[in-house]
């Protein structure tokens, strides 16, 4: 027999997709200790497991897997393999149906105007504000810039230039990270930049004194100087999205939290596997988080073993569990910079977890929930 941890461990299923199997009646444990309630399952049942993890990634209906196992189990290969052709058949009509609604959707947006990219871009920036503010401002941003070359407009950082003020912006779609800081000289409309992240780093270097530093942008190119040294390229030839309303969220529940601390249990707590893969991204460790009523945001196992991070605000009520990408959240607290930062989860478990300053509301990250069972 194997307990439920081994289940998950040798199955891939997660200890808290078990115990939903379980309560669906897909995979039911062999037997449950009436006294613990803890759930044993039968050596035969891992190939079920296994079973159902491929059958989940293909996407099929809890019902139609229900029907599969006890094919499986029961030698019914003739009803096993009905169900599989039927599934096969669904997902390529699903398919068909999306390309021709993605196919509609991209004639649609032909017919969009778009001013930014189809003007040539001849515009001039001119800008300055103190280096190290500049600096600490992409430190906050830095680690969200994306890589997919698919996504080329991600894969450098918006300069974002309005009034007297700089925002600047990065994410790869699983991350976003904001920081604004004073600029003076600009005195026109506002303006959009995105540069690339080897330009990114290029100005990063420069950025070691304490004095000012000056942005200009002519045309294409983009241009920092500090002291004597000078830092120039070419910008991204694509606009970047819209991250103001990406950045409007109801407010949700607020914990403060001790960074070092909170470190330290995210890097020695328990951790998952995402039940899903996104194509083209290899395997995240997931941690689970959790506010609670005794005024703690939980780092949360399968089991027993929660490690509690004290916080210094009182909660009165506990909510659900989010998940996130442990390197993605360990990215974050390291680029904010503080010993004390804000926690900001939302009102449902599909909301971002948000990282703020206590300090600074405009310098802030946001991270999208990872999904940790069906």
């Amino acid at each position: 027999m194997r307990s439920i941890g081994e289940m998950a461990r040798d199955s891939g299923l997660g200890v808290s997709a078990l115990r939903f199997y379980d309560r669906a009646g897909v995979l039911v444990p062999a037997w449950v200790d009436p006294a613990s309630g803890y759930r044993w399952y039968a050596p035969e049942q891992l190939d079920e497991a296994r079973l159902l993890v491929r059958l989940r990634r293909a996407g099929m209906p809890l019902a139609d897997i229900r029907l599969v196992l006890a094919g499986w189990s029961g030698a019914d290969t003739d009803l096993v393999r009905r169900l599989l052709q039927a599934h096969l058949r669904r997902l390529e009509r699903g398919l068909d149906e999306a390309r021709g609604e993605f196919s509609t959707l991209r004639a649609l947006l032909d017919h969009r105007e778009n001013p930014m990219t189809a003007s040539p871009r001849t515009g001039t920036v001119r800008l300055s504000l103190p280096a190290s503010a500049l600096a600490a401002a992409l430190d906050a941003v830095r680690f969200a810039a994306g890589k997919d070359p698919e996504l080329p407009m991600l894969g450098g950082v918006l300069f974002d230039v309005e009034g007297d003020g700089l925002h600047v912006v990065a994410t790869d779609r699983y991350r976003m990270a904001v920081a604004r800081t004073d600029a003076v000289g600009h005195g026109g409309s506002r303006e959009h930049v995105v540069v690339p992240a080897p330009l990114v780093d290029a100005m990063r270097a420069l950025l070691a004194d304490d004095g000012p530093a000056r942005l200009a942008v002519e045309g294409d190119r983009v241009t920092l100087e500090a002291g004597e040294r000078q830092a120039s390229g070419q910008r991204l030839a694509h606009d970047f999205p819209d991250y103001r309303r990406l950045v409007q969220l109801p407010p949700g529940r607020r914990v403060v939290v001790d960074v070092p601390a909170f470190q330290r249990a995210l890097e020695s707590g328990p951790v998952r596997p995402a039940e899903e893969r996104e194509p083209g991204r290899s395997a995240r460790d997931v941690s689970v988080l959790a506010t609670v009523a005794d005024g703690t945001v939980t780092v949360c196992g399968d089991d027993d073993g929660d490690v509690d991070v004290d916080v210094d605000v009182d909660v009165d009520r506990s909510v659900d569990r989010v998940g996130v990408d442990r390197g993605f959240l360990l990215d974050a607290l390291a680029a904010a910079g503080r010993d004390r930062l804000v926690l900001e989860f939302g009102a449902a478990p599909t909301a971002p977890l948000a990282i703020r300053r206590t300090d600074d509301e405009d310098t802030f990250s946001l991270l999208m929930p990872v999904r940790l069972d069906d």
